[in-house]
């Protein structure tokens, strides 16, 4: 097993960083390019593994890659994506196999999806239920449908109304990608509007895609077609912003501007938080970007409901912000934790107690009062497990408080490379 050991800033953190381009805007730039006829370029690709996983995976399906300096260029081929006849391997990428799983079952033939021992315990169901629907045939292992997934796709699916039991972007993309092929418009309906990157995307590349608000969810209903090449401009992504807007918030003296983040509403809930509990954050809005600014600031606990979140990938280090604030934070609704890369409900627990916090739970609900000060933290040991999130959160307590170890760092790899040098870039 390996260590990090992570050494609290002499400093304040002060400075300016672009974070990676979101993830997110990747994978799915990188599937709408590779399902349409013709040259697409994407400038500001995530170079994270769960990106690499879905691009290799769409080049095994006939999408080719080249890659000129940070441009990467993606041709789909004429004749439309076909099956690959070996294994797809999503690696951590949760997005990456439920995504795969929507384009897939609309390609004639037989795909096997497979992943990391992490990946291979999240519930695949929850897009096989809507896919086998459609006629595609999707099957895992035991009820929740886990990973290794079979999938016998179709090039002629069924048109769908679904409505979503669980607020979930991925699942709502799976249906929309798999409807791409359908015979009629797929409409998709969820109770709490989700990221809308996909249908956002889609609409980019010329498909007929409408949304519309109803009460705090959204209807979504795409007309089948193949998108149109194009260019790709991937904004800076706001999970990974969100690690160096709490270390502004909770390190001493800090000044921490982050620029070039996407905006959209349903990405940005945790800005909202921060704000709520006294955070100093500024926004200069750029179209659909935004650059933040973030200075230290006293941190009041608050309630935080998933419905503000509702990937909730924030929670983790919202959990460091709250463990440095005065009060009790509550963190309500939020079983969806448990379905991560690592059981999330239970890691953010864990880690509020390593920096020395008051935790308990209720349920789907969870507390932490808060120590006051991030120099109030104890210098602590974590394992992150196969967690990158849990790695990144860590590494910020550590940062701002006083010092941590963190077993099996490079798992951050996963999504953000760059993070440690783009810390340390503050000290």
């Amino acid at each position: 097993m390996s260590s990090i050991e992570i050494y609290p800033f002499a400093t304040p953190p002060h400075g300016e960083l672009r974070v990676p381009g979101d993830k997110s805007g990747s994978h799915r730039a990188l599937m709408l390019s590779a399902l349409a006829d013709g040259t697409s370029k994407i400038v500001g690709l995530s170079q994270g593994h769960d990106v690499a996983a879905t691009s290799r995976i769409l080049c095994q399906l006939g999408a080719t890659r080249r890659d000129e300096g940070a441009d990467v260029y993606i041709t789909g081929p004429t004749e439309g994506l076909k099956a690959a006849g070996d294994t797809l391997d999503c690696e951590n990428s949760g997005t990456t196999i439920r995504l795969l799983s929507g384009i897939v079952s609309g390609i004639e033939g037989e795909h096997r999806l497979v992943g990391d021992g992490s990946l291979s315990r999240r519930p695949m169901d929850r897009v096989a239920i809507p896919l086998n629907a459609m006629g595609s045939h999707v099957t895992g292992r035991g009820d929740k449908v886990t990973a290794p997934l079979n999938i016998l796709g179709s090039s002629q699916l069924r048109a769908i109304d679904y409505e979503v039991p669980k607020p979930s972007a991925q699942v709502k993309s799976a249906v929309l990608f798999a409807g791409l092929r359908a015979n009629g418009p797929v409409t998709v309906r969820e109770s709490i509007r989700t990221r809308a990157t996909t249908e956002d995307m889609m609409r980019l590349a010329g498909l007929s895609v409408t949304s519309t608000d109803v009460g705090a969810g959204r209807v979504v209903t795409l007309e089948p077609g193949r998108p149109v090449s194009r260019q790709w401009l991937v904004p800076g992504d706001p999970s990974q912003a969100a690690f160096f807007c709490v270390l502004g918030a909770i390190a001493e003296d800090a000044d921490v501007r982050i620029m070039d983040v996407e905006n959209a509403p349903e990405r940005i809930g945790f800005i909202h938080v921060l704000r709520r509990m006294g955070a100093q954050v500024e926004e200069q809005n750029a179209g659909t970007v935004s650059h933040f600014r973030v200075t230290s600031s006293p941190l009041m606990g608050t309630s935080v409901h998933s419905s503000e979140i509702p990937s909730v990938d924030e929670v983790p280090i919202l959990t460091v912000a709250a463990c440095a604030a005065n009060g009790v934070s509550e963190f309500l609704d939020m079983g969806e934790l448990r379905l991560k890369e690592s059981d999330r409900f239970a890691t953010s627990i864990m880690l509020a107690e390593s920096l020395g916090a008051r935790v308990w739970s209720e349920g789907d609900d969870f507390f932490v009062e808060g120590l006051g000060s991030a120099r109030g933290f104890s210098h602590f040991t974590f394992n992150a497990g196969l967690d990158h999130r849990l790695v990144m959160s860590s590494a910020i307590a550590g940062v701002a408080g006083n010092g941590c170890i963190i077993e099996n760092p490079e798992t951050v790899q996963s999504s953000y490379p760059n993070f440690f040098e783009h810390l340390e870039s503050l000290r």
